[in-house]
């Protein structure tokens, strides 16, 4: 391993945002567009499709801490974490072209290759994104450095979902013109498939691991498991990261939706002359708006964590994103530039929320070590991933059991009760989520002069 305190290059921490460019287009294609794509192009119901994203997604969650053990215990010559992104970047690619494929089959035939597609895809998913995250915390020990990793990780998870958002609409149409949206889909997702491959790759030769685990350390599942028990900073920021989740989850996946059904088709008076402007236009500008302000947020979340300290920077976005989020519940579908301009409040307000988190979690990892000598980072970073998954596993459900509950059916005019439905899921549900997360984070205690302590004597012990 190099030396602890060199600085880390701009190339490597380049590289190092390619790893979540590469899975953030398919997080937003399976956060924005996957409920969409299985309603309304495959035919499977919202309400069947809220309980597979359930099932499936419970058991893609309880995967993560498993590879964080087998990421932990993993020893080659490029390290802990790294090979991860080599091997799984094919297989990646092909199951998530079969994810958004559509054979010809029964309707219980649909939903079987749903689940079975679905499923697959997660545990790819996990098995190059735990270890992807462990890589920040073996990077380097720099708190400084973290934060930056972070910042450029969430750059690059933002750049890729606006790559997405930017495209995905246009590319559908574009492979859609002599066939059908199936198809159109199939040939969108290959495109993103190949680009994700090759990022991960890259990611893999460019980034390196610093940070060895203490010489004395054994490994052993049972002390590592009993250890993340008694990790109440741990468990705090689970459930801060979990409802934070929930709320990107539901926010996502009801903008197309949400421009669909409510706001549909507009005429724009712009300088005297008047453009009929689609919902597919208006829904992909919102999301790329929605993408490009969250990455605003991460750029500005180190200088303000630097200045207030992350727990505060974290706690007061997650307020300022419930309250905004609350508002937008009372706009009206042709009140446009008042969509637009609370969606830029939104995106900012949480787009500081996610590299602060992962580098928190870097600090959990720390003073795991810090306290028991012993250290699972694999294991403490999975945990984060897992938050993801299980906000994003309650939130996808809420959003399939919330059209169905509430009478949706796909391409026809919906009912008021519909509406309704799709409104409260864009803005007072997904609200709550981040209010709830402001609260656990009140109870957050490793500050920066604590953390300080800890990494000065972390640092004498190595």
């Amino acid at each position: 391993m190099n030396d602890l305190n060199q600085p880390i290059r701009l190339k490597e921490k380049i590289a190092y945002s390619f790893g979540d460019f590469a899975s953030s287009m398919f997080w937003k294609l399976f956060s924005m567009f996957l409920l969409f794509f299985y309603t309304d192009v495959f035919g499977i119901s919202a309400a069947a499709v809220g309980t597979m994203f359930l099932v499936t997604r419970v058991w893609d969650a309880l995967n993560d801490p498993i590879m964080g053990l087998i990421s932990d215990r993993t020893k080659t010559r490029w390290g802990k974490f790294r090979p991860y992104l080599l091997f799984v970047a094919i297989p990646f690619g092909i199951i998530g072209v079969l994810t958004f494929s559509t054979p010809d089959l029964s309707a219980d035939g649909k939903l079987i290759y749903a689940y079975v597609t679905y499923t697959l895809m997660m545990m790819v998913y996990t098995a190059v994104n735990v270890p992807y995250g462990s890589l920040m915390a073996v990077m380097s020990n720099d708190g400084v450095e973290r934060t930056s990793l972070a910042s450029w990780r969430f750059i690059g998870a933002f750049s890729g979902g606006l790559f997405v958002t930017a495209t995905a609409n246009s590319l559908v149409e574009y492979f859609s013109q002599n066939s059908d949206q199936a198809t159109g889909f199939q040939f969108t997702i290959s495109i993103y498939a190949v680009v994700a491959a090759v990022l991960f790759m890259l990611t893999f030769l460019w980034t390196r691991e610093r940070l060895a685990p203490p010489k004395e350390e054994k490994n052993s599942l049972k002390d590592d498991l009993k250890d993340l028990g008694k990790n109440l900073p741990w468990f705090i920021m689970l459930g801060a990261n979990i409802f934070v989740l929930i709320f990107n989850s539901l926010r996502d996946g009801s903008i197309l939706y949400y421009f669909k059904y409510y706001v549909k088709d507009q005429t724009l008076d712009f300088f005297g002359a008047s453009y009929e402007v689609t919902s597919s236009v208006l829904s992909s500008a919102y999301m790329s708006i929605w993408l490009g302000t969250n990455i605003i947020g991460v750029l500005l979340a180190k200088p303000m964590a630097a200045r207030f300290g992350k727990k505060t920077t974290f706690s007061y976005a997650a307020l300022i994103s419930a309250a905004f989020s609350f508002l937008f519940f009372f706009i009206q579908p042709d009140q446009l530039l008042l969509i637009f301009i609370l969606n830029v409040f939104i995106g900012i307000s949480a787009g500081i929320i996610l590299p602060l988190g992962w580098s928190m979690y870097a600090d959990i990892a720390d003073y795991s070590e810090w306290k028991t000598g012993r250290r699972a980072t694999g294991l403490v970073f999975s945990s984060s991933s897992m938050s993801q998954k299980f906000g994003w596993t309650i939130g996808g459900a809420i959003s399939g059991y919330l059209l169905a509950g509430f009478g949706f059916e796909p391409n026809v005019e919906q009912t008021t009760e519909a509406l309704l439905g799709i409104r409260l899921m864009i803005s007072v549900i997904a609200g709550l989520g981040a209010l709830i997360s402001f609260g656990f984070m009140r109870m957050y205690k490793l500050d920066e002069k604590f953390m300080q302590k800890v990494k000065m004597e972390l640092n004498a012990n190595r």
